[in-house]
């Protein structure tokens, strides 16, 4: 069946209106109508092919929310009606030890992303949330519990909650815990949000003074600026954990120095460019970690879905239509958005 997308061909070529086709439902198959799709930066870097192995054409969008249409014969957890999620993958080999341990994202054979992912379906390979319907396998499919006026907040949890939730649940962030996130953007305003609900004392780092109210609004105890030697010291030795958000290039080491004996920082954001060269003796001789955390499985994500419904966290987004993809790409760029732009599927037909 086909159905209307906002893709590109090409590189050099911004998104625009195409046709695409979507399977009709297998036997474990759920068929989605997309009402809402978060804007996440790894769409942008696809489609413009800053990371290798772009497939075109290339229909971006892995932060899924919407009712299901049809359900296959052999689906019991889903009913047609139900509001529900897709996060970034839609397949795994599901026999390897990570598949076993509900680690789907660490797949031996590689996840299928729910965009460019390896597919036998035409054109070869996945097409993403930027459209109105998807077909995904039942596995994949995450039930969404929020209240219906909050689900274009609850898009950007499928990538960016539970990019964040995975490694503060890890840790064993909460009470009696010191955790700190640096950045403030589309994963660190979630992270301070959740390590906050979590029940942990919460320190936000940017490099800006300008955000600092903006970071205790979010549900931070405290907010240091980074490029302030002096309030770096203050917290020196202090952390149990740290969850650098941060995407682009920048020295570890003044955040090594804040994490207490056996204190870890866990990296989720992937520059483009290597960090600057590590001095391990900040590691050595306090016996400090360093980490990386990528999404999580399907089992934590809804494990994630149901704590930010239970204590009423979302992200905070700023909708816009479609047809506004590349201007929102480079607000996005410049970040110039709190936090994180979701799309209204609906203007896909406008």
């Amino acid at each position: 069946m086909t159905v209307l997308a906002y893709g590109t061909t090409a590189a050099s070529q911004p998104l625009g209106p195409m046709t695409i086709t979507r399977r009709p439902p297998g036997p474990r198959d759920v068929q989605i109508e997309i009402a809402y799709c978060g804007v996440c930066h790894s769409d942008l870097h696809q489609a413009r092919a800053e990371w290798a192995g772009t497939l075109y054409p290339c229909v971006p969008g892995h932060e899924i929310i919407g009712q299901i249409s049809a359900v296959g014969a052999d689906v019991s957890r889903f009913a047609v009606g139900e509001t529900v999620g897709v996060g970034c993958m839609v397949g795994s080999c599901r026999n390897c030890r990570s598949c076993d341990d509900g680690l789907e994202q660490y797949c031996d054979h590689g996840f299928i992303g729910t965009y460019n992912g390896r597919s036998s379906e035409p054109p070869g390979h996945t097409l993403g949330g930027y459209a109105q319907r998807i077909t995904v396998d039942d596995h994949f499919v995450l039930k969404i519990r929020h209240a219906a006026d909050k689900l274009p907040a609850v898009a950007p949890l499928l990538c960016a909650g539970i990019t964040t939730y995975a490694p503060l649940r890890r840790y064993q962030a909460g009470p009696g815990k010191k955790i700190g996130i640096v950045g403030i953007g589309g994963l660190g305003h979630m992270g301070i949000k959740l390590a906050h609900a979590m029940g942990a004392q919460t320190v936000a780092f940017t490099t800006s003074a300008a955000k600092r109210a903006d970071a205790k609004a979010l549900g931070a105890d405290e907010v240091v600026v980074s490029r302030n030697a002096d309030e770096m010291q203050a917290q020196a030795g202090s952390f149990d954990l740290i969850l650098n958000t941060v995407a682009a290039s920048h020295d570890l080491d003044p955040f090594i120095a804040l994490l207490k004996r056996d204190g870890t920082m866990v990296m989720v954001g992937v520059p483009d460019q290597p960090h600057p060269p590590l001095n391990v003796a900040g590691l050595i001789f306090r016996r400090r970690n360093i980490a990386g955390s990528l999404i999580g499985g399907i089992a934590e994500t809804q494990e994630m879905l149901d704590f930010c419904a239970e204590k009423g966290i979302t992200a905070e987004i700023e909708m816009i239509r479609i047809q506004d993809i590349e201007t929102a790409f480079e607000r996005m760029k410049a970040g110039d958005v709190k936090y994180r732009f979701v799309i209204d599927n609906s203007s896909l037909a406008a």
